[in-house]
């Protein structure tokens, strides 16, 4: 078994463990989740990823099993070929174990940051389907488990691509900029959606019944010798299908940082993991966060025009910490602004 898939199952058993210790043990006792509860969930996310990122500085070679300086060259030639060593072996390995720390830190502040604007479409999609608050905690929890399946599909096939086709990049980096000024210029989204009208809606009508009303938060229901999925069911596939278009924007955001597929998933799946706390956190204050939808609308456009422009940013200097103040001051200029500037309201 090699380095890379040691490490790998024993992440995965580690999430694997907490999650069935937030989803399951400590969240079974009520239907719905408290602020404070929310709260406490949110800093152990971020404290378990500041804590990985802390072990990657000190022992980020571990993963890939990095022992000698030849494994060393290997590995930075596979994903660091910008990357040069000042010093020995000892001192090679720190620079090493730097950067990919700081790559796993600015990968995890850019999911995290992209998920805020994913909450908001998930609050949308609540609000459309009328979902009552109790059965909020069910399709967020099977929600996560399904974005994990879905990140960990396109992370490593997206990584295979690119490190077959290095041009793919410019793609994604096209993309970035698009979707970027594509949320500069778009308007508010309406407070509800057409659920009718929606592609998952229309699909799974087709080929299943769907019974009328709610069920006591269940995904399917026997009536009458005739089984139905439930509307609960049809709102759990429009939030995975909304995490599937999120994906689309977030995983190429990352790889903007780092071609290491590893580094990218586990920045992923620490911001994936802290979301459903997050949004029970800041559900019922994003109203306060008006302008943070144009500092994502930068935010993209910077790392699209990072991947196209790459030769010239790094002509300047703007490395992957150069990169992580200035994603780091465009989220804080917008947050600023929406405290100071809150929208005016509507009579």
């Amino acid at each position: 078994m090699s380095h890379e898939t040691l490490f790998f199952s024993c992440f995965i058993l580690f999430i694997i463990a907490v999650l069935a210790l937030d989803l399951g043990v400590l969240s079974r006792k009520s239907a719905t989740v408290s602020f404070k509860s929310a709260l406490i969930w949110t800093g152990v996310w971020v404290s378990f990823a500041l804590g990985f990122f802390m072990f990657l500085k000190t022992n980020g070679h571990l993963i890939h099993g990095v022992n000698t300086m030849q494994d060393l060259q290997a590995q930075t030639q596979a994903y660091f070929s910008d990357l040069k060593f000042s010093g020995q072996y000892e001192q090679a390995v720190s620079e090493y174990n730097n950067e990919l720390a700081v790559d796993f830190i600015t990968g995890y502040l850019i999911e995290y940051s992209l998920s805020v604007d994913n909450l908001f479409v998930i609050l949308l999609i609540f609000n459309s389907f009328a979902v009552p608050n109790e059965y909020y905690k069910k399709v967020l929890q099977w929600g996560v488990l399904g974005a994990i399946v879905l990140r960990l599909v396109f992370i490593f096939s997206g990584s295979i691509i690119v490190s077959q086709f290095h041009w793919v990049l410019y793609i994604f980096g096209g993309f970035l900029i698009y979707s970027g000024i594509k949320l500069l210029i778009s308007k508010d989204e309406d407070e509800n959606m057409d659920v009718d009208a929606h592609p998952m809606v229309k699909l799974a009508s087709k080929y299943f019944k769907v019974f009328p009303e709610y069920v006591k938060g269940q995904f399917r229901h026997k009536a009458d010798g005739v089984n139905f999925i439930t509307p609960l069911f049809l709102v759990l596939l429009v939030v995975e299908f909304s995490d599937l278009i999120f994906a689309v924007d977030s995983v190429p955001a990352i790889f903007s940082v780092t071609n290491d597929p590893y580094i990218v998933f586990f920045s992923n799946i620490f911001a994936i993991m802290g979301l459903r706390s997050l949004f029970f956190l800041i559900s019922n204050i994003m109203h306060l966060f008006s302008y943070l939808k144009y500092g994502l609308g930068v935010l993209l456009s910077f790392i699209g025009c990072k991947m196209v422009f790459e030769h010239w940013f790094k002509a300047m200097g703007i490395d992957n910490v150069m990169s992580l103040i200035i994603i780091l001051s465009i989220l804080a200029v917008s947050i600023v602004l929406s405290i100071a500037f809150p929208p005016k309201k509507v009579d």
